[in-house]
């Protein structure tokens, strides 16, 4: 086995052109903690079932700092004499023919899963010092454990490494700071970054279109939501990596479950179809998208009245993105169009100021909820539910800086069981879901190229149905 092969190419791949980004980011990094040493680990793969694996995607922070797809790798930051930290990228050589895993391991043998880059290939491509992965117990065990933190519950080896430290309330908090640190880092989005969520939601309007045009053909299935779900999967597939989040496609009653992700029911003609996906492009930026569209092309004066009410809704949220305002103000923008209406229809039975009052201790306050259910904004980048380990001081509670990007997604959900809505409203749910940009000067909706309010959604429907 070992004879009879050609020459192995041994050319690199020219450095990658997210390296000075990663470069840049963990110097970022290390001027938060000046004396200590920081561990980050990529994550494993793991088991689906038996002997079969999940594909596997790197920690977003990792991924973050190194631009490194593989799994099993960890980043090693020392402080330096200079100030900075020196990075060590720890990782998996290649399993080439000159070693016996390319013929027996099945999970990292190149002769079994392909070609994958080494130790060699990712220091030229990533502009970071890489060892091969058996030093990392060398490396761990020279530790100082009250200078080091590190980022837990992403690899098992290096908890267990680490576990021969007293474990501490001070420990704990050292490395939850670390999690905090690189989620608060990760807020305000660099131009690389911007680029390659720009190509997400280009991708993710691309996979849109394809669903609209497969709604005949997915309403004579009994599972028709499956085939609208898979053709959007293939379009994430053909342009990036992977959907970003499991996507939602709630068709009739099932647009009221926030997060219907079984996406096994019938899709008709009459109904309303919520379509909330994103893809997440080849650097794991991911587009977050909703859409709420008739099957039958065309909006019922009823389905109409409620998107009217979201869409407004929306434009209000977006138009209070800017830097300065607060990240709830999109919220408040948009739960002030949706509280008015619900209290015009007589399904309010308190006044709108009433309602909406953020002291939870006042008569009446929140009583709207019970139509809207979710919040309007959450930030996106690498993770759909981007930075969540950042502080509400740093987030929720924080003031919008140009580069941070968010979604803006009001809806209102009908239950089918609820008695306090008139049956004719009963099974009706809408959500619209753009990405937002903050600027400069105040926003871009990066997702603008995705038709949004009833006239044009149903223009856009009756066009693209002519064309096929």
């Amino acid at each position: 086995m070992a004879s009879g092969w050609a020459p192995v190419d041994d050319t690199v791949a020219p450095r990658d052109e997210c390296a000075p980004y990663t470069t840049k980011r963990r110097s970022l990094l290390a001027t938060r903690f000046p004396v200590d040493t920081l561990v980050v680990p990529s994550g494993g793969i793991h088991v689906r079932a038996n002997d079969t694996d999940y594909p596997f995607r790197p920690g977003s922070d990792f991924f973050w700092l190194t631009g490194c797809h593989e799994p099993d790798a960890v980043l090693i930051l020392h402080p330096n004499a200079a100030g900075d930290h020196d990075a060590v990228l720890y990782l998996a050589d290649r399993s080439d023919r000159s070693s016996s895993a390319f013929y027996t391991d099945r999970r990292y043998g190149e002769l079994w899963v392909g070609p994958r880059p080494g130790v060699r290939e990712t220091t030229a491509a990533l502009d970071v010092e890489c060892r091969p992965l058996p030093e990392l117990p060398e490396a761990l065990a020279r530790l100082a454990p009250a200078r080091t933190r590190v980022l837990r519950g992403l690899d098992a080896r290096v908890d267990r490494a680490v576990s021969r430290w007293a474990p501490t309330t001070s420990s704990a908090d050292r490395d939850a700071v670390l999690a905090q640190t690189l989620s608060e880092l990760r807020l305000v989005k660099d131009d690389f970054e911007i680029a390659r969520l720009d190509e997400a939601v280009a991708a993710t309007i691309v996979g849109f279109t394809e669903c609209m045009t497969e709604f005949e053909r997915a309403a004579a299935l009994p599972n028709g939501e499956r085939w609208l779900e898979g053709t959007f999967w293939r379009r994430a597939r053909v342009d990036g990596n992977d959907v970003g989040y499991g996507s939602i496609v709630a068709c009739g009653p099932h647009a009221t479950t926030l997060h219907w992700v079984r996406d096994d029911g019938p899709v008709r003609p009459g109904d309303l179809a919520l379509l909330d996906m994103g893809v997440e492009g080849r650097s794991l930026y991911t587009a977050d998208l909703t859409r709420t569209l008739p099957v039958g092309g065309r909006f019922s004066p009823l389905q109409r009245q409620v998107h009217d009410v979201v869409y407004q809704a929306q434009q209000a949220g977006i138009a209070a993105v800017r830097p300065g305002a607060t990240f709830l103000d999109p919220h408040r923008a948009a739960m002030r169009v949706i509280a008015q209406a619900l209290h015009d229809w007589g399904l309010l039975p308190v006044t709108p100021e009433e309602s909406l009052s953020e002291d939870p201790k006042a008569p009446g306050a929140g009583l709207h909820r019970r139509y809207t259910l979710h919040s309007t904004s959450h930030m996106l980048g690498l993770d759909v539910h981007d930075c969540a380990q950042a502080r509400d001081e740093t987030y929720r509670d924080a003031s919008l800086e140009a580069g941070m990007v968010l979604t803006v997604e009001p809806g209102l959900y009908f239950q089918p069981d609820d008695l306090t809505v008139p049956p004719e409203l009963r099974g009706i749910g809408v959500r619209i879901e753009d990405d937002i940009l903050v600027t400069s000067d105040g926003s871009r909706n990066m997702s603008d190229g995705l038709v949004r309010s009833a006239d044009e959604v149903e223009r856009w429907m009756a066009g693209e149905a002519g064309r096929r």
